[in-house]
């Protein structure tokens, strides 16, 4: 019975199902970027085993660095903290295409809810506006994030509370496939800001099933 119990138990953590494949991925050294590449004009660096992504002064040297691996079903989670200043924001892209994209990548969006730019899920549009009211997340602070991408299932939690729960009815053809995931630093209103990760952990769940 305790055997029994302890294996429904195991089977109710998404990468703990008996029968499935989960692969735990490094996907960040903790000491250079040499798993990740750059795109835009933004700047990018370790400092002390943290990623830290700005602008250096000039709000149109936005850009994101991107994993150099693809990732279709994972469960990511990792800590943030970004700048406090107008709309400006950061995200998380995933299932983005280096070859044949068809549009804009899924986003985790990481801003400030008082501004409209929510940390929430983006496509073309919100698809959840997440934390709304901005309740959840500590500005200024480190908060924790967990993105778990299964099929066309995404949840997302903020601080340990659940904020996203999509099921994408129809997603785009490039958008079913494993993609980069990529970290945004983006700039508004004459201003540029900055964005720090820190204690990223993958799982990749793209064998299992859930």
């Amino acid at each position: 019975m305790y055997i029994r119990t302890f294996s429904i138990l195991l089977c109710l953590t998404p990468a703990f199902c008996v029968g499935a494949k989960t692969d735990h991925v490094q996907i960040f050294n903790g000491k250079d970027l040499s798993q990740w590449e750059p795109t835009g004009k933004a700047e990018w660096r370790v400092e002390d085993g943290v990623i830290v992504g700005g602008q250096d002064g000039d709000p149109k040297r936005s850009g994101i660095l991107v994993s150099k691996k693809n990732y279709k079903d994972f469960d990511l989670r990792l800590e943030y903290k970004i700048d406090e200043h107008g709309k400006y924001n950061s995200g998380i892209y995933f299932r983005r295409s280096k070859t044949k994209r068809l549009g804009r990548p899924y986003q985790l969006n990481l801003g400030r809810g008082a501004a409209g730019e929510y940390v929430g899920l983006y496509l073309d549009d919100w698809l959840d506006k997440g934390d709304e009211k901005d309740d959840i997340r500590k500005p200024r602070q480190w908060n924790k994030v967990r993105l778990l991408v299964v099929d066309n299932r995404i949840r997302a939690w903020l601080n340990d509370q659940l904020i996203v729960d999509y099921l994408d009815p129809k997603p785009r053809v490039d958008l079913q496939k494993a993609g980069s995931i990529a970290f945004q630093t983006y700039g508004a209103e004459g201003h540029a800001g900055w964005v720090k990760f820190r204690n990223l952990k993958l799982i990749d769940l793209t064998n299992s099933k859930q």
